[in-house]
Order: structure tokens, then sequence, then C-alpha cells
């Protein structure tokens, strides 16, 4: 049977080598577009821009999430006996929260919690920049340098990362064994960050990116909150960020990071203004 236009796809986990990606859906500006969020662990993707993944794929984005770590090492851990039984109960966390996000394609992936920083840069870049080629996405999100309001080292590492991938997956000179599987140099066009208006005091100093991209999320504030309550081993957390949300969520901030056509620095309510669909 013959899918229709703008009709959407259950959400899906794809397989570790990105193969099973849902059919792409003509919907937004008339293009095929895709959104790619690369984060560090379960419960970033709903923090960072979660009302976003609604936004845009409630205008027929292929919307998908990559997660660095499993998240074994975290300080809320539920029921679990051990590292690997925490890994299991957020990955099941991370699905069930990216079904209520409606996300088209979601993945963990098994680097080490609190250990990014001292993975094989070039690698782990390498891994990344495969699976950008393989997916070629418009737009990517991910954590900001600084770590994002954290300060978290792996959001910072998942920041460096996603950045240099967004960036050496155009390179013919970068990976060049990718080409030889058949792969191609892709361009993603914009990468953003998340950011924040404000600062945690009791935390280690962090400089954010000022705020270039307002994104009215309003509509999905709740939703937002019951994809944050999927992630239960972390439920003090998501308890104090619900009430947050519900104070401050109606906007989410991104910071332009890069862009591959050359201009100045102008607001934006929309990440995807200005992307071409090729």
């Amino acid at each position: 049977m013959k899918q229709k236009m703008n009709t959407r796809q259950p959400a899906a986990v794809f397989a570790p080598d990105l193969r099973l990606i849902p059919g792409r859906i003509r919907g937004y500006l008339g293009y095929m577009m895709k959104l790619l969020g690369i984060t560090a662990h379960p419960d970033d993707e709903v923090g960072a821009f979660g009302g976003s993944l609604l936004l845009y794929r409630s205008r027929g984005v292929d919307t998908h999430v990559l997660c660095l770590t499993p998240g074994q090492a975290a300080t809320n851990r539920g029921q679990a006996r051990s590292d690997e039984d925490l890994a299991a109960i957020r990955r099941a966390e991370f699905a069930a929260a990216c079904k209520i996000l409606e996300v088209s394609g979601a993945q963990v992936l098994d680097y080490p919690d609190g250990g990014l920083c001292r993975m094989d840069f070039y690698s782990v870049v390498g891994d990344l920049t495969r699976r950008v080629r393989i997916l070629k996405p418009h737009v990517i999100l991910t954590m900001g340098t600084e770590g994002a309001i954290t300060g978290h080292l792996d959001h910072a590492m998942a920041s460096l990362f996603a950045t240099m991938a967004f960036h050496w997956a155009a390179r013919t000179d970068m990976y060049p064994e990718h080409l030889s599987e058949g792969l191609e140099p892709h361009r993603a066009q914009k990468l953003y960050y998340c950011t924040a208006s404000f600062v945690l005091p009791d935390r280690q100093p962090v400089s954010p990116p000022p705020a270039t991209a307002v994104i009215d999320v309003a509509q999905f504030v709740e939703t937002k909150i019951r994809a944050a309550q999927a992630h239960q081993t972390q439920a003090p957390l998501m308890q104090l960020f619900s009430k947050t949300l519900r104070r401050f969520g109606a906007v989410e901030l991104f910071h332009l990071a890069a862009a591959n056509r050359p201009s100045t620095m102008a607001p934006e309510t929309d990440l995807f203004a200005g992307i071409e669909d090729k």
C-alpha cells in the first residue's frame, strides 16, 4: 500500500548500523528534512531539546537522537543492582521517552558514562561521522562545549565530538575508508548548541553560549514533562526538572555554532530557517 504524504510513522529505535531508518516524510516547507540530536546520557534528549523534537516532528521532520552512553554511572540508580542493570534500565527509559517525544529513530551507544573525556577523540568522531554520513541530517543539535548548565564533562565531550563530526562528515580527506565503503561526504547545513539564560550557582563555573535562536515550544511542555517522567530511575531529578519546566519551559534556547553558508549572526525563531533540500 502506498503511504500517504505527511503521515507520521511510529517512533522506532534504529539498529546499531543505523540502516533501519524510517522513510522520509515530505511535510516541512515541502522538503524532506532530517534533524539529528547528539547527547551524552539518557534524559539529555528531554532536557536539551525535547520540545524542539516534538515541534519539528509535528511539522513532518524526521527526528533522530544518538545518545553516547547508557548512563550507568548515574547517582540515582532506582532498583538497579549493578552498572549493567542500570544501563539496561536506562536504555529502556530512553526508548520510552523517545516514543513520547515521537522521535523517528533513536539509539544509545556503548561509550562509558563519566569517561568520554578519556576516549580516543579521532575514533569517536569517526564513529559519529559515519552515522552522519548514513543519516544525512540537515540540522544537528547537541550540548554546548561548556557542558551545558550542569558543566558535566560528558556533555562537553559530546559537544566536541558532535561538532567535529558535523565538520568532518563533509570532507573527503577525513575517514576516507567510509568513502571506499560506498558512503558519501555529507554537509549538514546547521549546527546548534542548546543553551540557557541562567547558570546553576552550586556547580562548577560555566560560560554558556549566547542564545541566537528562541524556539516556542509552549504547546509541548506537558508532553515534555511526560517524557521526563519516563526516566524513572532519575525521578528525584525529573521532579525538580518538571517544576522548572512548568515555570520556564515555554521556549528552548539555542546557539548557532556553525552554518554552511557564511553569514552574519541574526536572531532566529526557526531552526530550519534557510535550510535547503539537498
